[in-house]
């Protein structure tokens, strides 16, 4: 039984290899490894497309942060000569057409079933398989169960009183409606200043009269710089193709950029100040890169911090506004921002700034919202209030494994997830998070950990069946010391320092513990592959004779 009530068919279901949850970039290529390697797969998703987090993200000024050449996939160089983006951060309708381009490439759509979601997953014993049960009242059984959820699609919308008495219309960034909302002549309310908020507000601002900006923490933002690629530009990175893979995949972070092998500390302030003037004029990835000890040492950051403070200072003409807009926490350690003229926003005449710290949101009105000081009269309220990232995509489906253990259970207790290689879990068999907690997911560019992990688990999946293997299960102390490892690296910088989606602390009641591993992705692509290559240590494996190897 589901917590919903539901009893599983076991007769006359549709039986798969695998199964597969979302058609993002972790479900299309999971997808295609597996039919490629004689897999019978099949992917659910809950939108009517293919693109996953892409395919809801459309809310205005949505764009990814990572160099659209590396934002790709690699595994077919094919792909990469035929397909071009236009610039250097592509937007989201564009990533959502290389996504479509794909799916059409590989003809992937018809092994996913669209307009389908996936709320239940049980791991029965007795079979070892999974009993999957959907929305729509069907159910499936598939030996593996794969979750291409995604790291950031559960919207966390505030419980805010009052949110069904207004009169006008709401919208969450991340579950934007497919038609083209019009601000024009309207007074918008946006809530949030994360990377969605700082992506929309600059974009909602030229059409909107009105726009107030309700800004709970303010954000380290640099400039994006971002710019058309020139056809020389683009020639000469698909010439060097095999080159461009190789760096992604030997990488610090899977784009083929260097963090500077320098202390911000060995320069003098004068020094420093040129590096980060430069930085801040290419844009992008260069000033988080300038120094290598920026997320380690607090002197460091302080030295970049400042620096960030300082150019709000300059940009922003009213004293009072560029003060609300400072932040304090240390710089990087929350999610990277990259901006189009955001902090300039702010000098609009139709743009006010409210900081909810000093006056809190009381509650939405039938006419708008009230905080402790004021209340705003609004046509349109946005929440760009982000999401309950990395674990909350999996709990959204009732997930359970051996003797009915409930994920969410399991991981609502002590301070952090546990899991293996952020891969497995302990007393799942069978199931593969691709990019799940504990892995480099959020901090490197995803399509290279994407690729990574998609690959490890098609690789197991050949071995387990060119073996006569019936089930993979993480052994309880392989968690417990890849948990311990993980808080290990993190402690040893200043994330888990800093109050962030990250860490968890932007839902209300969710342990907290720091979700990332911070070892590098080439680092941890080496200790995969290193447990690969010791025929799965750290795994239990369960022949087809019922027999338990190790």
């Amino acid at each position: 039984m589901t917590s919903t009530g539901h009893q599983f068919q076991t007769d006359h279901v549709k039986s798969f290899d695998a199964v597969v949850v979302g058609a993002g970039f972790s479900g299309l290529y999971m997808l295609y490894r597996l039919r490629e390697a004689g897999f019978s797969t099949r992917a659910y998703e809950a939108g009517d497309g293919v693109g996953g987090v892409w395919y809801w993200n459309r809310y205005p000024g949505a764009r990814c942060d990572s160099e659209s050449i590396y934002y790709n996939y690699t595994f077919s160089k094919e792909l990469y000569q035929e397909w071009t983006w236009t610039s250097k951060f592509p937007e989201q309708p564009e990533i959502l057409r290389y996504l479509n381009f794909v799916a059409d490439k590989f003809d992937l759509r018809q092994d996913i079933q669209f307009k389908t979601r996936i709320i239940g997953a049980h791991y029965d014993g007795a079979t070892n398989r999974w009993l999957i049960h959907m929305d729509d009242g069907t159910d499936v059984s598939a030996k593996y169960f794969i979750t291409g959820v995604g790291c950031l699609s559960a919207a966390n919308v505030p419980n805010f009183k009052g949110l069904d008495q207004f009169e006008g219309e709401w919208y969450h960034t991340g579950h934007w409606p497919q038609k083209k909302v019009d601000f024009k002549g309207k007074r918008v309310g946006i809530i949030g200043t994360g990377s969605s908020g700082v992506q929309a507000i600059p974009a909602i601002a030229k059409e909107a009269d009105d726009l107030i900006v309700f800004q709970r923490t303010p954000q380290y933002t640099v400039p994006a710089r971002n710019h058309p690629y020139d056809p020389g530009f683009i020639d000469r990175t698909k010439g060097n193709y095999n080159v461009i893979k190789q760096q992604m995949r030997e990488s610090l972070s899977g784009i083929p950029e260097a963090l500077r092998d320098r202390s911000a500390l060995e320069d003098t302030a004068e020094q420093r100040q040129q590096v980060y003037e430069a930085a801040w004029g290419k844009g992008g990835f260069a000033f988080p890169l300038a120094y290598k000890d920026l997320t380690f040492n607090e002197e460091a950051n302080k030295s970049a911090a400042d620096f960030i403070r300082a150019r709000i200072r300059e940009v922003i003409h009213d004293p009072e506004v560029a003060e609300k807009l400072l932040p304090t926490y240390y710089y990087g350690t929350k999610r990277p921002i990259f901006d189009t003229h955001y902090y300039e926003t702010y000098n609009r005449e139709n743009v006010r700034l409210v900081d909810v710290r000093k006056a809190s949101i009381e509650e939405i009105t039938n006419k708008g919202l009230r905080t402790t000081k004021a209340e705003y009269n609004l046509d349109t309220i946005i929440f760009a209030t982000g999401y309950d990232g990395m674990t909350g995509p999996l709990f959204k489906i009732d997930i359970r494994g051996r003797n009915g253990v409930i994920l969410k259970e399991k991981w609502a207790n002590g301070e952090q997830v546990r899991t293996y290689l952020g891969i497995t879990t302990a007393d799942f068999p069978n199931l593969f998070m691709i990019t799940g907690p504990e892995s480099p997911s959020v901090l490197v560019n995803m399509p290279t950990a994407i690729e990574q992990h998609v690959e490890w688990i098609t690789d197991c999946m050949t071995y387990l069946r060119n073996h006569g293997l019936e089930t993979i299960e993480a052994k309880v102390e392989a968690e417990e010391a890849w948990s311990k490892h993980c808080k290990e690296v993190a402690d040893a910088t200043l994330y888990p320092k800093t109050d962030s989606w990250y860490t968890g602390a932007n839902i209300s009641g969710k342990p907290r513990g720091f979700m990332i591993y911070l070892g590098g992705f080439n680092r941890y692509s080496q200790i995969c592959n290193e447990v690969a290559a010791k025929d799965y240590e750290g795994f239990s494996l369960l022949s087809t004779q019922k027999t338990t190897l190790r």
